[in-house]
C-alpha cells in the first residue's frame, strides 16, 4: 500500500492539494490505513489551531518582547533619509546634587532630545536581576503640538543590527526591551523614512544600595561604566 508523506496532508487539510490527488488521498483512508489515518488527523487539528490563531491579534506587550527576545536583524535603511540634527537639552546624569547630599542612588537614566520641531524624552530603566532594561519614549512636535505622532517607526541599533523594534501609539509614545551594550542609537523615523532621528543612549550601571558592591548589569566596573557612558 502506497502512503503519502506529511507535506501532501498538510496541504490536503489546507485544501491547496494538487488536483486529483485530493481525491486519491481520501480513498487511501477510505482504505483503512491507520498510519495516514493519524497524520492527516494531526494535519487537520493542526490548520484548525492555526486557522484560529490568524483570527486573533497579538498584544502589543507580546509582540515587543517577542521582538526583544528574537535575534536582531540588519537594519534596513530609508533611502535618501535626511538626518535630523539633534541637542541633548536634559541629561539626568548631569543633574547636580541637592545641597549638602554628597552622593545619591539613581535607577535609571532620563533625557530630552531636540530635533528640528520635534522633541525625544527618553528614559532607561535597568532590570537590576539581569543585564536587560526597558526603553519607555514618547516623540512629539513641540511646534505643533496637535499632529498626530501615531504609527511611527522606532528602533533600537547597535551599529548595522536592530536590537528592538517598535512603532509609537496615538500619543507618540512607544517601549523596548533590550539587552543593554555598547554604542546603543535610538532610531525614531518620521515623514515615511524620509526623516530620521538617531540619538545615543547610556549604558547604565546599577548601585544596589547598602549592598556595599557595584550590581553592574553590563558587566564591567564601575570606572569601566563611567568610560561607557
Amino acid at each position: 500500500m502506497t502512503h503519502y508523506g506529511i507535506m501532501q496532508w498538510v496541504d490536503l487539510a489546507r485544501d491547496v492539494a494538487v488536483e486529483g490527488e485530493g481525491a486519491a488521498m481520501r480513498e487511501h483512508l477510505a482504505a483503512g490505513c491507520v498510519e495516514c489515518s493519524r497524520l492527516a488527523a494531526f494535519c487537520e487539528s493542526l490548520a484548525r489551531v492555526c486557522h484560529g490563531m490568524a483570527l486573533r491579534e497579538a498584544p502589543d506587550a507580546v509582540v515587543r518582547r517577542a521582538r526583544a527576545i528574537c535575534p536582531g536583524r540588519i537594519a534596513e535603511r530609508p533611502k535618501r533619509a535626511f538626518r535630523i540634527p539633534v541637542e541633548l537639552i536634559f541629561d539626568s546624569f548631569l543633574v547636580p546634587a541637592p545641597a549638602g547630599l554628597r552622593a545619591s542612588w539613581q535607577v535609571g537614566w532620563q533625557a530630552l532630545y531636540r530635533a528640528g520641531n520635534c522633541s525625544l524624552d527618553v528614559r532607561i530603566e535597568p532590570d537590576l536581576r539581569s543585564s536587560r532594561a526597558a526603553l519607555i519614549g514618547q516623540v512629539s512636535n513641540h511646534v505643533t503640538p496637535e499632529v498626530e505622532m501615531a504609527g511611527v517607526p522606532v528602533c533600537l541599533r547597535s551599529g548595522k543590527q536592530v536590537v528592538a523594534e517598535t512603532r509609537s501609539n496615538r500619543f507618540g509614545e512607544f517601549q523596548l526591551e533590550y539587552e543593554q551594550q555598547r554604542k546603543l542609537q535610538l532610531c525614531v523615523y518620521l515623514d515615511g523614512g524620509s526623516r530620521c532621528i538617531v540619538a545615543p543612549l547610556r549604558k547604565i550601571a546599577v548601585e544596589k544600595p547598602g549592598a556595599g558592591k557595584w550590581d553592574v548589569a553590563n558587566g564591567n566596573s564601575p570606572k569601566d561604566a563611567e568610560k561607557n557612558s
